[in-house]
């Protein structure tokens, strides 16, 4: 079966690493969005390195009905709609509840969990014709912990923890996988956030002494779209390194 792959938020940190991973795992056609030209230059570059088949695509998961607009100049180019589709975009707004502005909260829900739905919704209509696809929804290790300053960040992704156990019910007939994969505190720009004894505090919660790489999580990714996984769906992998055992 021909396969198109599509990573949204693909530009850096564990976006990039999912692509690139995949680009070695799997035989298809990939597409990655960033929201910038400088984003774009990033995949595009990448694509070029690995002499992978496909492009990158300017969409913002901020833009309320732009998955339409993503999911048709694919078709157009591509004569089909991704098969595998890896809903990786998203932002944070953090502030305490008492000092959240609604926007904060409307854009975090939007961009992490009501433009999961959107693309999916479109995906999921190709997939179930053709009898096959692979989803899988990046959440976070806050969506099952919460995390101070976060209310709206682990709502959202413990919004699409239960989004796609039940979606996973409702297309699996068709051989179609909805999972997720709740990375916990991996080394990526968003880190740089923290202050040092922040990190030093998550740090020695960690079971196995270290935080996670971006390559971790992308091998999660890639296990789960591939046939290695074909019986597994609705399930939520955690890559942690023991901070939290479910």
């Amino acid at each position: 079966m021909e396969k198109l792959i599509l990573v949204t938020g693909a530009s850096r940190g564990i976006g990039s690493a999912i692509l690139e991973n995949l680009i070695g795992q799997v035989d298809g056609t990939f597409v990655g969005t960033a929201t910038s030209q400088k984003g774009l230059d990033s995949i595009n570059d990448l694509l070029k390195r690995t002499g992978a088949t496909g492009q990158a695509m300017l969409w913002n998961a901020l833009e309320k009905d732009s998955a339409d607009g993503l999911v048709s100049e694919i078709k157009r180019q591509y004569g089909m709609a991704p098969n595998i589709l890896i809903n990786n975009a998203g932002i944070t707004r953090d502030q305490l509840l008492l000092r959240m502005k609604s926007a904060d909260w409307d854009d975090v829900i939007q961009a992490n969990l009501t433009a999961c739905f959107h693309l999916t919704q479109i995906c999921c209509k190709s997939m179930l014709r053709a009898r096959w696809g692979r989803i899988v929804n990046m959440s976070s290790v806050a969506a099952v912990t919460g995390n101070p300053g976060q209310t709206n960040y682990a709502a959202a992704k413990a919004g699409m923890i239960a989004f796609s156990k039940s979606l996973a019910m409702e297309v699996a007939s068709r051989h179609i996988t909805v999972n997720c994969v709740c990375p916990g505190f991996i080394d990526t720009e968003m880190l740089d956030g923290l202050t040092d004894d922040r990190k030093k505090s998550v740090y020695d919660l960690i079971p196995m002494g270290r935080f996670g790489t971006t390559d971790e999580i992308a091998h999660a990714v890639s296990f789960l779209v591939s046939d290695l996984s074909a019986y597994i769906t609705g399930s939520c992998l955690h890559v942690n390194g023991g901070l939290v055992m479910l």
